[in-house]
């Protein structure tokens, strides 16, 4: 039976050494507390590290954190203290943290710590191999791991794999900067679908894998040469039933049975009834906006000074990676803010701040949550911010206000929050004022809105759905008209070749033969293809047509000492073997003098583009431009050619970055039919990969074999990954001959 395999970086469980014994404890918080439920209920394994270096976990002690982890369901990849140095409080924490989080100047580049990532990613990879059987499902976690759906994928191309990322990503001009992009972005393009929280953060890996990869982007589907990659936003939420229940549970207490948080928040609240609580939640994370936030409430005192004593700030602050530098100089930040702040406002009854540095466990979590009228969370950057969601999922009896930054993820979903811009001090400290004084109907009013939507899209909802998109992308790779070439496919046809009488194969050039280059001339055909393509045509009974848009005098130059017929412009001219060029079509060139003109004001117009002036046609490439801005003009200019050249016989023709203009009683498909007449061939191939040889697929005999390059919607009967299977599939022929 099929299960569902997730990696993360870390397991759901905390694993520690007591007198010589394991001590299990389920891990607390973010990914580990949002699938816990999914994990529980489903057939699934989950592979992560179990939080103790090799180092620190006794040889005869390793055994059983396998067997303690089995128990849970889970598999443990053990790392040594250089590879967690290296890889997550390196690479992970240090260069790919801050980067995706916009903090730019505390970005590093160290060859080092990427080494030591890719070891680790490749590491976690072994690990679900092991582990992965035909049929199973992959579903790979965050930041940490971005290398490892490609690694996946490199030995088991028919796997299902999912990557979530839990963090945001950076827009284009963020993401270039970092020395590795190209490795990270096919890392991640390994996975067939890839989620991300928001829309925005969607747009942005987008736009970095059409910019820096150049691959084709449409809508949200990345067309990769051997598959499709689906990237899509899923809001991640929270066990909304566990927190309400626990608010629930929370109110049933008797003052014996209250912590002793709860009683001091009690005691407070009893001897200021008139004051109200502000809670602050956080790991303490430069991110997280900490202390803007204090300087934001300081600002607020100092504006509004009827405020003192009628106020706290209780602010939760979670140690997390106190040995990186950044982490360390924060921590003395905070200290400092709140030290200062205290004493300019304190009086003798009243400090304005309450501030824990430590973690809690979940019942005074949900004290803090039940007993403060206001949540102010304000981060500079957030993935998701679940602290929000559970706010409002234990406010029970739907009062308090929620004051979030428009840069958390969540602020998406929570417009009936009060959403603020957390550089803007004076935005923070009117809406302080406003929550302050918002009636209870309106809070009742609001969090209901907010509850409903927080119950109806939960953790299990998220999981469900992504998981369903998921298994979706397996049916949807059959969907497409077009069959791949299996190796069974690939004797069935190498039969045919070697039983027929007579052959002819129609073999497009570019982006077939040889892959899509900046430069058209720099596309020359290599010693190796040449020889393949001479031995091919030498073979028996068999006629080979190279059938290209390219003008005559390149594509002439490039073969001619090839014997090989050569069809150029589509099928303007054609070219016998040894033979001159002959006109093919009866087509006029007077129409390009009223044409240039408009197409260079679009080379003009946009950077990177250039014409291509052939003898009957002209072509518009825009590969180099940006390709937004390509996509953009080269709508514009095709809507602008075709009111132009209206009933002038001419076409637009829309190729792989390029827009030709040329006669429209000139195709592939109409050369191809032209060679056919008056010859017995008994098998027909045909391959290439544009929209231009769809005209040569539709019109070839239904009996022949048709073949588009990469996957793509199309009418030929197969298709082939890339160049190089074109390339071994010929070679194939040839052996066969």
């Amino acid at each position: 039976m099929s299960k569902t395999i997730i990696l993360s970086n870390r397991l759901p469980l905390q694993i520690s050494i007591e007198n010589d014994k394991l001590d299990v404890t389920p891990s607390v918080g973010g990914l580990a507390t949002g699938l816990k439920s999914f994990h529980k209920d489903g057939d699934s394994v989950w592979v992560g590290w179990p939080g103790l270096t090799e180092e620190e976990i006794p040889e005869d002690l390793k055994e059983d954190v396998q067997k303690k982890a089995k128990e849970e369901n889970c598999v443990a990849v053990h790392l040594t203290s250089a590879e967690i140095d290296g890889f997550y409080y390196g690479f992970s924490n240090r260069t790919v943290w801050p980067l995706f989080h916009y903090f730019m100047e505390y970005t590093e580049s160290d060859e080092e710590h990427w080494q030591i990532y890719k070891q680790v990613n490749q590491k976690y990879a072994d690990k679900i191999l092991e582990l992965y059987k035909d049929g199973d499902v992959i579903w790979v976690h965050d930041y940490q791991l971005l290398l490892v759906p490609n690694m996946i994928r490199e030995q088991e191309p028919e796997a299902v794999i999912g990557f979530f990322n839990h963090i945001p990503f950076p827009s284009y001009e963020v993401f270039r900067t970092l020395p590795w992009r190209d490795e990270v972005l096919k890392g991640v393009l390994g996975a067939d679908l890839i989620g991300f929280h928001t829309y925005d953060y969607e747009r942005h890996f987008l736009s970095s894998v059409s910019r820096i990869l150049r691959h084709q982007v449409d809508f949200n589907e990345i067309t990769l040469p051997d598959r499709i990659v689906k990237v899509d936003s899923f809001p991640m939420g929270i066990d909304y039933r566990k927190f309400e229940q626990a608010a629930l549970d929370h109110f049933e207490k008797t003052s014996e049975t209250k912590s002793e948080l709860q009683r001091r928040l009690d005691h407070h609240l009893d001897a200021t009834p008139d004051a109200k609580l502000i809670l602050s939640i956080d790991r303490l994370d430069y991110t997280k906006g900490i202390a803007h936030r204090i300087r934001a409430y300081e600002y607020f005192l100092d504006r509004n000074p009827e405020y003192i004593e009628k106020v706290r700030l209780v602010m939760l602050a979670v140690p997390s990676r106190s040995n990186v530098p950044q982490y360390r100089r924060l921590k003395r930040e905070v200290d400092e803010l709140v030290g200062r702040i205290n004493g300019k406002f304190s009086t003798v009854n009243w400090t304005p701040i309450w501030y824990f540095y430590r973690s809690m466990p979940f019942e005074n979590l949900i004290d803090l949550y039940t007993t403060c009228e206001i949540a102010l969370l304000t981060p500079i950057r957030d993935g998701m911010n679940l602290v929000a969601k559970e706010y409002i999922a234990t406010r029970t009896d739907k009062t308090g206000v929620l004051i979030l930054s428009e840069m958390a993820g969540a602020a998406h979903e929570m417009n009936e929050a009060l959403i603020i811009n957390p550089n803007n001090f004076e935005q923070v400290s009117e809406a302080l004022k406003t929550a302050f004084h918002m009636p209870k109907e309106e809070q009742m009013e609001r969090n209901k809105m907010l509850q409903k939507r927080l119950r109806r899209y939960s953790v299990e909802k998220w999981a469900q759905d992504f998981m369903k998109a998921l298994r979706t992308t397996r049916e949807n790779r059959d969907a497409f008209k077009s069959i791949r070439i299996t190796p069974e496919i690939s004797d069935e046809i190498l039969k045919q070749f070697r039983q027929a009488e007579k052959r002819i194969l129609f073999i497009d050039y570019d982006g077939t033969l040889v892959d899509f280059v900046d430069k058209p001339e720099n596309a020359k055909p290599d010693e190796d293809l040449k020889e393949l393509i001479r031995a091919l045509n030498e073979s028996e009974n068999t006629d080979v047509v190279l059938i290209s848009g390219r003008d005559k005098n390149t594509l002439g130059s490039w073969w001619q000492d090839v014997p090989v017929e050569l069809i150029s412009e589509h099928g303007v001219w054609m070219r016998q073997i040894n033979g001159e060029w002959e006109l093919a079509e009866n087509v006029k060139s007077e129409w390009m003098d009223a044409v240039r003109p408009v197409i260079e004001s679009f080379v003009d117009r946009t950077p990177g583009t250039f014409i291509e002036e052939k003898n009957y046609s002209l072509a518009w490439h825009y590969r180099k431009a940006d390709p937004e801005l390509g996509e953009i003009r080269a709508n514009e200019l095709s809507n602008t050619l075709k009111e132009l050249i209206a009933n002038r016989g001419l076409s637009v023709l829309e190729g792989n970055k390029v827009l030709e203009i040329k006669s429209s009683d000139v195709n592939k498909g109409k050369a191809c039919t032209k060679k056919l007449v008056g010859e017995n061939y008994d098998f027909i191939f045909a391959i290439g990969d544009d929209w231009t040889d769809e005209y040569m697929f539709r019109e070839l005999p239904e009996t022949s074999y048709t073949v588009k390059v990469g996957i793509k919607k199309t009418s030929a009967r197969y298709y082939v990954e890339g160049t190089p299977r074109v390339r071994t599939l010929l070679e194939k022929f040839n052996e066969n001959s």
